[in-house]
């Protein structure tokens, strides 16, 4: 009876870590890249610790009607990042190692995704 019951626990809280939603993982660190400003000058924005396996449009650059794309990516997280030349993670891509993966300014991107 008591292996019976043991069993039925087990089973129970086993279904009950299944239904218990998950949080998403992030990356760690951060990913910076390079865009044209409104005054024409090169800006830098930095993109820290980043929500993995989502897509991210890069603000200063999602309309490419209206602006150059970015380039020169740096990726110092802990998670590749795949950069994508339109918005939404469409078009081209290129993956970046975790770390120390870097573009140089023939990189163009308009979206990333991290691996985690």
């Amino acid at each position: 009876m008591r292996l019976r019951n043991a069993a039925v626990a087990a089973c129970g809280a086993f279904t009950l870590l299944l239904t218990v939603p998950t949080s998403a993982s992030a990356a760690t660190g951060e990913f910076r890249y390079t865009y044209v400003g409104l005054d024409g000058s090169p800006q830098v924005a930095v993109i820290e610790n980043p929500v993995g396996r989502e897509c991210f449009t890069l603000p200063e650059v999602q309309d490419p009607g209206a602006s150059a794309p970015a380039h020169s990516p740096r990726n110092r997280t802990d998670a590749t990042a795949t950069v994508f030349t339109e918005p939404d993670c469409e078009g081209d891509h290129f993956t970046l190692r975790p770390f120390t993966g870097r573009g140089s300014e023939r990189l163009e991107l308009r979206s990333v995704v991290f691996s985690h």
